[in-house]
Order: structure tokens, then C-alpha cells, then sequence
């Protein structure tokens, strides 16, 4: 049987909030962000192991203010991240053992749902390397260094690629240790596996699925909490 693995990272200091604490661990309606996201993967029963992965000087708080307070029991580790987000999911994957698929995820989604978890470990298996998003609502434009539009890509075409990304763990761990031996920059971990030729199935995610980065955000998802409860 399968055995399906989660990296939430939460070592983001976000600077875009403006506030001094790391955004994870600000709140919404009550609860910190990094709450929201550890219950959606520790009550999925697809789930079997969770490692969350911290700033440096941050271990503790997040072991007591939200592990150990929720009893989110499926976190078997928090680990220190590193200099850059791909450094901090080589940690991750470092201290998984057993693990057949991995889904890397941010902690700063709290919003994702059961089905969108699901949907992830079931096309990592088909493909090998799976990621969810969602077609972009506005005409993208690209411009040049004078700030002229120069392209108008098909907007049918174009995929707004959020987390979780999901993948076969021998491949990610793989593909992770290349690119951090050659030195190799990149956003996301699909850009990982792309490099060295491999395809990413791209499915269905949510618009509820946001990344809390700014104050405006914090303000979304308290409409979209008050929107799931009512």
C-alpha cells in the first residue's frame, strides 16, 4: 500500500505582511494560517506523515502553539529550513523515510480541501509528478524592459500553478540533490523535475486556494472562513 507523505513549509518570513511575527502564525477568525493548513492534511486519511518546515529560532513555538495544541498528530518532525525555499524542501525530503509520494505544500495555503489532496496523490501516481491550479481570469499581457505590451498569450493556454505539487518521492529527492549540486535556482518544485525531462500533470485546484501574502489577503480568507462556515 501506498505510503503518502506531506512537506509543509512554513520557514517563510513573509516581509510583504508588514509584520514581525512570520505570517503562518498570524490569524485568522481566531486560529494562526499555519492551523488551517495542518488540519486540512492531518484530517485526510490519505495522509499517513507530516513534516513541517520552520524558520531557524522557531522550533519550539510552532511545537507548542500549534502541534501540540491541536494535536495535529500526523506531524511526525519540524525541521529548520534553509536559505532558500528549495533548500528547505531538500531538508524535508531529507527526513522523510518510507515514503512513496510526497506532496509539498505551503503553509501559507490554508485554505485547501480534501479533494484537491486526494486528486494530487492520485496523479503523482499515474505521472510521476502532478500539480494543481486554475486558469487565470484576467488577459495576461507580456511587456518589455519599456513597459510596452509586446504579446497577448492564449489565455486558454495559461495555468496558475498553486500547492500542493505532488510527486513521486525517488524522483523529487533525485532531481532536488542535481539541482542543488549544479546550483540551480528555481521557484517551484516542478521546475525541479522539468529540468531533467520530466512531464508534470497539471489538474483542477481552487480560487479559494490563495497564498496569504499581504494584509489584503488576510481580509480574503476571512471571507472565504466565513464562506465555507455558513
Amino acid at each position: 500500500m501506498s505510503r503518502n507523505c506531506a512537506i509543509i513549509l512554513a520557514a517563510g518570513k513573509g516581509t510583504r505582511m508588514g509584520q514581525s511575527i512570520n505570517k503562518q502564525y498570524l490569524k485568522i477568525n481566531k486560529h494562526p494560517i499555519l492551523y488551517y493548513t495542518l488540519k486540512a492534511f492531518t484530517q485526510c486519511d490519505c495522509i499517513d506523515e507530516i513534516i513541517v518546515v520552520v524558520a531557524e529560532g522557531e522550533m519550539d513555538y510552532c511545537r507548542e502553539e500549534i502541534i501540540n495544541k491541536y494535536n495535529f498528530f500526523k506531524v511526525k518532525a519540524v525541521i529548520v529550513g534553509g536559505a532558500q525555499r528549495q533548500d528547505s524542501v531538500l531538508n524535508g525530503l531529507k527526513a522523510l523515510r518510507n515514503c512513496e509520494i510526497v506532496l509539498i505544500h505551503d503553509g501559507a495555503r490554508p485554505f485547501i480541501n480534501e479533494s484537491i489532496i486526494k486528486n494530487a496523490i492520485l496523479y503523482a501516481n499515474l505521472y510521476g509528478a502532478t500539480a494543481c491550479g486554475v486558469k487565470p481570469k484576467d488577459t495576461i499581457k507580456i511587456v518589455d524592459a519599456s513597459g510596452f505590451s509586446i504579446e497577448t498569450p492564449d489565455r486558454e493556454m495559461l495555468f496558475c500553478v498553486q500547492t500542493p505539487q505532488a510527486f513521486k518521492y525517488d524522483l523529487i529527492l533525485k532531481c532536488h540533490m542535481k539541482i542543488n549540486e549544479e546550483d540551480i535556482r528555481v521557484t517551484d518544485d516542478t521546475m525541479v523535475v522539468e529540468r531533467y525531462g520530466n512531464r508534470v500533470y497539471l489538474y483542477e485546484g481552487s480560487y479559494n486556494n490563495i497564498k496569504i501574502t499581504t494584509p489584503e489577503d488576510l481580509e480574503m480568507g476571512k471571507q472565504i472562513l466565513e464562506g465555507s462556515s455558513s
